[in-house]
């Protein structure tokens, strides 16, 4: 890539595995507030464009975690695949946060929703961000195009759910490690959706993807991977919930449960390239 597109700013550069690891900062209209984002291009770009897969992080992540901990890049070199990470929320100290300071709401905790309730309203749409204004912006400006896959790690398993479930025919593959299954049902969901949405639950459901996938009209097929001694499991994660739903809508599921692994960054490397290689599949195909 000869330069840096006007509409991006880039932070830092890294060769890897043939490709570039890049970080760019832009100003957000959606989210009203400067974001940064990471994207990884194989070797391949250097030739045209590519098809990518967005990775959506989990609770207190920004775009750094995945690239650095989950040891993917060496494959979507080999495969092709640009990895896009943004960020889990608007940031900022004009962007509201947590009232009580929590780490599980607010700032890294976006939840990938637009929210509707102030003061969160104003910049909390990450659905839309995630969804539209980052894609159109990165297949302008880099060599990535209209070929995309989804997959994200716990609140970002949720938001890929979501995002690939409420937007038929935008993605051609669909992943998740330890998705939050059912946030209606989860503490977690429960917190973020009351402040972001309301008390009105019946708003709630337009971002469950238990709820998502009773009504979906698309069927991709779905990989989760969880780990069996993950401390959110049961209380949070409720994948269980998620098999339910598949199994009474027929939507495509791939439930894989792993005895001894927790829910951190050492679980997704541990599977990582079984992701790749499904996106890769459906991404890669035509």
């Amino acid at each position: 890539m000869a330069g840096t597109p006007a509409a991006l700013d880039e932070v830092t550069a890294n060769r890897c595995f043939g490709g570039w690891h890049r970080r760019y900062r832009h100003d957000s209209a959606t989210l009203r507030c400067e974001m940064v984002f990471a994207v990884y291009l194989p070797p391949q770009a250097a030739s045209g464009p590519v098809p990518a897969i967005y990775w959506l992080s989990g609770l207190t992540c920004s775009d750094e975690n995945f690239m650095q901990k989950a040891g993917a890049l060496r494959v979507a070199a080999e495969l092709g695949l640009a990895i896009v990470a943004p960020d889990t929320s608007p940031r900022g100290a004009a962007v509201p946060g947590d009232p009580e300071g929590a780490w599980d709401f607010g700032h890294g905790a976006g939840f990938y929703l637009n929210a509707t309730r102030q003061p969160w309203a104003e910049n909390y749409r990450m659905h839309d961000y995630v969804v539209f204004e980052l894609p159109a912006l990165i297949e302008a400006c880099l060599p990535i195009d209209a070929r995309r896959g989804i997959s994200g790690h716990s609140m970002g398993g949720h938001g890929a759910l979501v995002c690939a479930l409420r937007n038929p025919g935008r993605y051609r593959s669909l992943s998740a490690f330890a998705p939050i299954s059912n946030a209606l049902a989860s503490p977690w969901g429960q917190k973020a959706f009351a402040r972001y949405l309301g008390d009105d639950r019946a708003a709630w459901k337009e971002w469950d993807a238990c709820e998502l996938i009773a009504g979906g009209g698309e069927r991709l097929p779905l990989l989760v991977d969880q780990g069996e001694a993950d401390g959110f499991l049961v209380e949070q994660l409720q994948p269980e919930k998620l098999r339910h739903a598949c199994t009474a809508a027929g939507h495509p599921l791939t439930l894989r449960v792993h005895p001894g692994y927790d829910h951190s960054y050492y679980f997704i490397a541990s599977f990582i390239d079984d992701h790749l290689r499904h996106h890769g599949a459906a991404l890669l195909s035509s």
